[in-house]
């Protein structure tokens, strides 16, 4: 039985999705460890974590594969992403992707469908295909990754630009310079921001302050790291998980409330932007 007690987001059609969620990126890489990746996905429906990010262009469809054995019977449950691939970018070439995505998912829609990423030579036309998928039925939301507040500008200027329901960025402790301007002004337009690498693919790990904090709260340093992500007003993260273990921990940190002792401390260490960054990506 899926656990439903997980906290919510509201994008901007009105729909709530979980506010932690589950990546795949490194997923279905290693044939000997589908078994576990597919265990790992499904420990996390079972917890709540029933948001799942995927991409087709991660592993040629192999990782929208895996999460399709992991849902199967389960899919009402899941509120599905996958993302357009940066080379398929343009009216056909978008609409082509998708069916693909729908395909290796086993499914007959997607709960959303991301952008991976900006290509500045045809925005409009994938905006047109995602607004014809959505006609279709075969995508329910549209999305973007890792825009900057220059691109969501012109993406808004474009006709059903506005209908975007998320911006995908990098976003942790280490990484905060979306907190200069993009953030407050995607909090502005109450639009989610979805954090992936909250992490920061475990090199945080050793950092004194995170050891101090984990061992106040009886956690780990990726718990804090999370705790601290999912405590910034509008955002919403989607981990990758290495195995059941780690999704159940993942899940946990939602239980790590940090102080206002604990957020000094990690403003300390982790200071806030003092100027403009460029958008970071990994």
């Amino acid at each position: 039985m899926t656990e439903r007690n997980v906290p919510t987001i509201t994008l901007p059609s009105g729909d709530e999705i979980p506010v932690l969620g589950q990546g795949t990126w490194g997923m279905a890489v290693d044939p000997r460890r589908r078994d576990a990746e597919v265990a790992t996905l499904r420990t996390g429906i079972e917890l709540g974590l029933t948001m799942i990010d995927t991409a087709e262009s991660d592993t040629d469809g192999n990782a929208e594969e895996l999460v399709a054995e992991a849902i199967a019977g389960h899919r009402d449950d899941v509120f599905l992403i996958s993302k357009v691939p940066p080379e398929s970018t343009g009216r056909e070439e978008t609409i082509r992707a998708c069916e693909r995505s729908i395909r290796h998912l086993r499914t007959d829609r997607l709960d959303l469908y991301l952008l991976h990423w900006r290509d500045t030579l045809r925005l409009d036309e994938t905006i047109e295909a995602l607004t014809v998928l959505i006609t279709q039925g075969k995508i329910r939301h549209w999305g973007v990754g890792d825009f900057d507040l220059t691109d969501l500008a012109e993406l808004t200027s474009i006709p059903g630009g506005t209908a975007v329901e998320t911006d995908q960025v990098l976003y942790n402790l280490s990484r905060r310079g979306i907190e200069w301007e993009l953030l407050p002004r995607c909090r502005d337009a109450r639009l989610p921001v979805m954090a992936y690498s909250p992490f920061e693919q475990a090199r945080l790990r050793g950092h004194p302050t995170l050891t101090q904090l984990a061992d106040r709260h009886e956690a780990t340093p990726e718990q804090i790291c999370l705790a601290w992500v999912l405590s910034q007003d509008g955002v919403c993260a989607v981990p990758t998980a290495s195995n059941p273990d780690h999704v159940r921990q993942n899940r946990a940190a939602l239980e790590v409330i940090l102080t206002e002792v604990d957020l000094a401390e990690l403003d300390q260490a982790f200071p806030a932007p003092t100027s403009p960054r460029p958008l970071e990506t990994l």
